[in-house]
């Protein structure tokens, strides 16, 4: 029987944020039901407040969850009731060309629930990133949920959802930094932040974290960074340059998604070093280099989508390593609120006042 739930909705373009009672259907095939726990407040949140994703609005809002799966449809074979998961985006199809060739991290044909989430009214919901968790309950595709270790705090076990999890696979899995190597990354924000940690958790030797705002880069050094660079003070590339022996960094991760950092990550790395955007561009935004310059230096130009994670693989693996205390996770949850202060959070986001605003359920 359908259930009626609290649910935060972003009613239309750039205007606030709301509790509504939402309607959540039973399971249909290949679907589940989670009660949500936990749920990161993250700036992809916002971008769809703000119409910056798409305009099909009313969305119910939210993406970095974990909780605990209540109900399932036919034929769910990857969870039951009772287990506790992680919620994630990119439920991999198995079937399409890159499922096929043994890449299931670039699924070309993810998936999430048929059914729709509903406001009381019968108004269509659309879910943010295809889960919509800034709720009591909501409803996603099985496959969205991976199962991890129940010991793991919800709070912090969601933020593998999204960002922690795009900042760590873009050092790791895209970057694929190893042992001994020179990293640079531009941007520490949450994923900024998580790809210093990444980079530290892979061995990099020298871990140089660049950002504007003092506090980040305090931050960024007590996950590992072992070198600062103030942009407002000092010029990046030459930065970088100096502190890697004239060279560059082996891999330069660009966390911030606009021209002007990319090009700083471009010439930031050494030759034949990698460049992984993870940064998120607008679609008005271009990039001019010199094509000489891109031919010259060699190496990889990386896009890194979701950190390449391949939840069922990644998800479990970076939580055991987190009950073992090898992966500090608990310092992303800057703060825990309530349903009702995810605009207060946004507003924090604004003024960078925090990694994760995390609401708790």
């Amino acid at each position: 029987m359908a259930q009626q739930v609290r649910g935060v909705v972003a009613p239309g373009k750039g205007e606030p944020v709301r509790i509504e009672t939402i309607t959540i259907p039973d399971p249909g095939p290949g679907e589940a039901v989670v009660d949500v726990q936990a749920c990161g407040v993250c700036h992809t949140d916002l971008h769809y407040r703000e119409g910056g994703i798409n305009n099909e609005f009313p969305f119910l809002l939210g993406h970095e969850a974990a909780g605990v799966v209540e109900s399932v449809g036919a034929g769910v074979t990857e969870v039951e009731p009772g287990d506790f998961v992680v919620l994630n985006w990119r439920a991999v199809c198995g079937q399409c060309r890159a499922c096929l060739r043994g890449r299931p991290w670039y699924c070309f044909d993810t998936h999430n629930a048929k059914q729709k989430m509903t406001l009381a009214d019968g108004t269509e919901l659309s879910p943010a990133l295809g889960i919509g968790a800034f709720a009591d309950k909501t409803l996603v595709a099985a496959g969205q949920c991976t199962k991890v270790d129940p010991a793991a705090k919800p709070e912090v076990a969601g933020l593998l959802g999204c960002g922690v999890m795009a900042g760590l696979g873009a050092a790791i899995n895209t970057g694929n930094v190893g042992r001994g190597d020179s990293v640079a990354v531009i941007g520490c924000g949450g994923v900024g932040a998580a790809s210093v940690l990444g980079a530290r958790l892979a061995g990099a030797a020298k871990i140089i974290a660049i950002d504007l705002d003092e506090r980040k880069l305090a931050t960024a050094t007590s996950l590992g960074a072992t070198h600062t660079i103030n942009a407002k003070d000092a010029d990046v590339v030459e930065s970088v340059r100096e502190l890697t022996g004239g060279f560059g960094a082996d891999v330069v991760i660009e966390a911030v998604g606009r021209p002007e950092t990319y090009e700083q990550a471009f010439y930031a790395r050494d030759l034949a070093g990698t460049v992984v955007l993870v940064g998120v561009p607008t679609p008005e935004m271009k990039l001019e280099l010199p094509l000489l310059d891109v031919f010259g230096r060699g190496g990889a130009l990386k896009s890194s989508w979701y950190g390449d994670c391949l939840p069922s693989r990644d998800f479990p693996m970076l939580i055991d390593l987190y009950l073992q205390g090898r992966l500090d996770l608990d310092a992303f949850v800057t703060e825990t609120i309530g349903i009702g202060d995810v605009e207060a959070a946004f507003e924090k986001m604004h003024h960078g006042d925090v990694l994760r605003s995390v609401v708790t359920l």
